[in-house]
């Protein structure tokens, strides 16, 4: 085995992971399942906040209900996955178990459906929507802040996998 090899080898065994790589590709398919489930969520009725709700300050709404509005509400979601998943990475990865994430979650769900989206006219206010929205809604923000967080935290806490291996 050549020198190289070995330092590779010896590098990856001991656990050292790319924070931004990692978080690039946590946000990723943070992005890719969670934007498909929120757009599942839409076509089946259980909130009426449209896919491409990120890109209501940006893009025509008569756009983002058309499907190819939709899907540019995917890709804007994972990119705002993926630009939250960096932030998470950034500044808790070291937390472990699952509630840092969660908590990171519900936080986002403040933000953008409390705070923002109102203001940037994404949807309309909290009081407006029906129960069902905000459920799913929460739901769907809790559960992507939870694959973040828990997949981080597992990445960059587990210990197991930097002890030496036995032979």
């Amino acid at each position: 085995m050549t020198s190289h090899a070995a330092a590779y080898r010896q590098k990856h065994q001991k656990g050292h992971t790319n924070p931004l790589t990692f978080a690039l590709g946590v946000g990723f398919f943070s992005g890719l399942i969670w934007g498909a489930i929120h757009w599942l969520f839409y076509v089946l009725h259980f909130t009426k906040v449209i896919p491409g709700f990120l890109g209501e300050p940006f893009l025509k709404h008569s756009y983002l209900i058309s499907g190819r509005g939709q899907f540019a509400g995917w890709l804007l979601f994972i990119v705002f996955s993926m630009i939250a998943s960096v932030i998470f990475v950034l500044l808790f990865r070291k937390l472990k178990g699952p509630w840092p994430g969660i908590v990171y979650g519900v936080v986002w769900w403040c933000i953008i459906f409390a705070m923002v989206g109102p203001e940037l006219h994404m949807f309309k206010q909290l009081n407006q929507m029906g129960w069902d929205t905000i459920v799913s809604e929460f739901c769907l923000f809790l559960l992507w802040g939870l694959f973040i967080g828990y997949t981080t935290a597992f990445e960059f806490t587990d210990e197991r996998k930097r002890e030496p291996e036995e032979v």
